[in-house]
């Protein structure tokens, strides 16, 4: 097994982020949790470039790259089996502002559809929600409470 090279996008109203709600077992458990969206990051594409297609494929919104916020290593175990992911976050924007006016959004990945939604911030600073990949609130709350 080699690493994952994957590629999130941080898309912010007020105090809420648009996140993909899942639900299945996770490093802390089994239940809800909730991603950036984003993913792979195929052969030859780059990581900005990734975030724009997986925007389009996956909730059929185009975005504008406002900066590079950092990478993330995450190595977690789920039900003994260990995953390993470098994953390059960025603050994104939608394109269109009227879509920040959308409650829900639905995201298709193949065959699944799973649902995006604005969370508080508070919810995942708090640890009352779950977000992946591990060190991401760190890098949330560096966003909202800059110094």
């Amino acid at each position: 097994m080699h690493p994952r090279a994957t590629a999130l996008g941080i898309i912010i109203k007020e105090d809420d982020i648009l996140l993909e709600e899942k639900i299945g077992k996770h490093s802390q458990g089994n239940g809800y949790y909730y991603r950036p969206i984003g993913g792979t990051i195929e052969f030859g594409e780059t990581s900005d470039e990734t975030l724009i297609r997986e925007f389009r494929e996956e909730i059929g919104a185009e975005i504008r790259i406002i900066r590079y916020i950092a990478c993330l290593e995450n190595i977690f175990t789920i039900e003994g089996i260990i995953g390993h992911e470098i994953t390059q976050i960025y603050l994104v924007e939608l394109v269109d502002k009227k879509l920040y006016e959308n409650a829900t959004f639905a995201v298709k990945e193949q065959t699944k559809v799973t649902t995006a939604k604005w969370i508080y911030k508070e919810d995942l600073f708090s640890g009352q929600k779950s977000i992946y990949p591990n060190g991401i609130v760190n890098l949330l709350k560096g966003i909202f409470y800059k110094s």
